[in-house]
């Protein structure tokens, strides 16, 4: 079934172009199960167009942070039309949520998933709330303004951070240590700044959760976010089974690195660099040879991956390398209404590059797996679930890394660069966690306290085997770089719950049958958000699961191919 009640033709300049779509929708009578079902793709296709409306704003100031009109068009959103819109959504929500329809459909139960989130934004709206997250908005954008704008000057030449970033791969420690010094002292010089702005952030959140019923901002987002199917205690115990099953193996990760670089102390500047002082692995030399390595990667794999890459090849949606002005990080961004989505990400040639296409070209082909489903919701996956796509992706993809990496030594450093990407980001993505849950759980606390309980936390995941002897306070806010604590917050647990998802995918892949892996993986894909976690999971051929002993289990995998990759 197709709709099309959003006029094709249509322009928003400001709220008022969609409130008479959302007035008609409100009127509209509802006296059987097909107006029922109409009016759920009524819904459907404007909310698609909405978000596809807001994507193209986010996208175009992404990708030109200093183009004032890109900018303009993005807070016009965010700050007008967005909160005009809210009181006129959330009636929506309530007339869905009243209708007796929901369980006489053939959507399975797939409606009830939709139902339960419907219900959910109905129970936390609160009118007070909306000037409150339009300014969060637009804090948000001053954040991504702030780190878009970071640059460094090397040689003469002005680069970006990320560019600099490339520096800490190099064999000479000199040039390391002056790239990784500023580096930092070009993030230090921000530091108060974003510490104001993330206190102001905090206070307008505290107040949000206030509003809407809650003791703390926590427990609201858990609401807000969909996570029905596990708590904050299983938060908590995830920070602690990586605790005692991931960081074991991160230290013997940096032991070696100690033993191989002849050194009694590992800097924060010796932590990219190969340990046996080769160069730097440069997969490719400009966007279009990793994208096109990328498709051939893909087509290795499976030829359907590569065709959605290929297509958005064509279609013009991608922007893949580094440039002045340009916001930091990718991300993939579906695009509801056109069912494809466009991937933006900072290529500075190098392997963290490659992992980062891979990543998105899962986010990538999750949406065009998703496009045959009837409604915009079916599709807005948890991020649980979309990471799940994504970092399976950077995984099973190592399989065909050759198209690369055409020497046997350099694909395995390549992979073993990757497996220790996964095992160090477990901790990382634990104090992170861990610290959201603090905050939030202390609204009233001061910087002070702020910082102190972040370096309690970077002593609880770490390895103590870096030396930061004279630059203990580069450490204070080096949490500022998380862009999700300012942009989506809470939203980073997510990762972790779905590293551990992705680990599942690649051993099925190695040690089972890589067909059914593959298999699995794309039945998964297709179920966008029809199912509850637990189900998703089962069906991609892993477990829901945080507990210690399976987390080992994962975790003694993902040595046992460490210590393949180094051998």
């Amino acid at each position: 079934m197709a709709s099309s009640f959003v006029p094709e033709s249509l322009v928003v300049q400001n709220a008022d172009d969609l409130k008479a779509l959302y007035q008609a929708l409100l009127d509209r009578k509802i006296d059987s199960v097909n107006d029922f079902n109409q009016l759920l793709l009524d819904v459907s296709d404007l909310d698609s167009f909405i978000s596809e409306d807001m994507a193209w704003r986010y996208i175009r100031m992404t990708c030109d942070t200093l183009n004032k009109d890109h900018e303009e068009s993005y807070l016009q959103f965010v700050q007008h039309i967005q909160p005009e819109l809210a009181p006129f959504e959330d009636l929506l929500n309530q007339k869905l949520v009243e209708q007796p329809y929901w369980n006489t459909n053939d959507f399975d139960n797939a409606l009830a998933i939709y139902y339960r989130s419907l219900k959910s934004a109905v129970d936390l709206f609160r009118e007070a709330n909306i000037p409150l997250q339009a300014e969060l908005s637009t804090l948000a954008q001053e954040y991504s303004a702030t780190q878009g704008a970071m640059s460094i000057d090397w040689e003469g030449k002005e680069i970006t951070l990320q560019q600099a970033s490339n520096l800490l791969l190099e064999t000479d420690t000199a040039t390391r240590k002056k790239a990784w010094l500023l580096i930092q002292e070009r993030r230090q010089l921000e530091a108060d700044k974003l510490d104001a702005l993330f206190t102001k952030m905090i206070g307008l959140r505290h107040q949000i959760a206030l509003n809407a019923g809650f003791e703390n901002y926590r427990d609201y987002m858990f609401v807000a976010l969909g996570r029905f199917d596990y708590t904050a205690q299983d938060c908590k115990d995830f920070h602690t089974s990586i605790e005692k099953n991931a960081i074991p193996l991160l230290k013997d990760v940096h032991l070696l690195r100690k033993s191989q670089m002849k050194t009694d102390v590992l800097n924060p500047w010796d932590l990219q660099v190969d340990p046996l002082q080769r160069k730097p692995l440069k997969p490719f030399e400009t966007g279009d040879e990793m994208r096109d390595k990328g498709i051939a990667v893909l087509n290795d794999l499976d030829p359907f991956f590569a065709e959605c890459l290929q297509t958005m090849k064509e279609k013009s949606l991608l922007d893949l390398s580094s440039r002045v002005g340009k916001a930091p990080g990718g991300y993939n961004y579906p695009l509801a209404r056109t069912n494809m989505p466009f991937i933006f990400m900072n290529a500075t040639s190098n392997l963290r590059d490659v992992e980062t296409l891979l990543h998105e070209a899962g986010h990538a082909i999750h949406s065009f797996q998703m496009a045959p489903l009837h409604l915009n919701a079916f599709k807005n996956t948890p991020s649980e679930v979309a990471e799940l796509a994504s970092m399976s992706m950077e995984l099973i993809s190592m399989s065909a890394w050759n198209r690369y990496f055409a020497e046997d030594e350099s694909l395995n450093r390549a992979k073993t660069e990757q497996i220790e990407g996964v095992i160090g980001t477990l901790p990382w993505i634990a104090t992170i966690d861990a610290f959201q849950h603090w905050i939030y759980e202390h609204p009233n606390h001061t910087s002070d306290e702020r910082k102190a309980q972040w370096k309690q936390l970077l002593k609880r995941f770490g390895t103590g085997m870096v030396d930061h002897d004279g630059y203990e306070h580069f450490l204070d806010y080096a949490w500022q770089r998380q862009l999700h604590l300012f942009e989506v917050p809470f939203y980073y647990i997510e990762y972790g719950i779905a590293q551990l998802g992705a680990v599942g995918i690649w051993r099925n892949y190695m040690e089972q049958n890589a067909e059914k892996a593959l298999d699995d993986y794309k039945a998964f894909m297709k179920l966008g958000y029809t199912r509850s976690m637990g189900e998703i999971y089962e069906t991609a051929g892993v477990k829901f699961d945080f507990s210690a002993a399976y987390v080992k289990e994962l975790m003694d995998f993902v040595g046992v191919q460490w210590s393949k990759s180094v051998e």
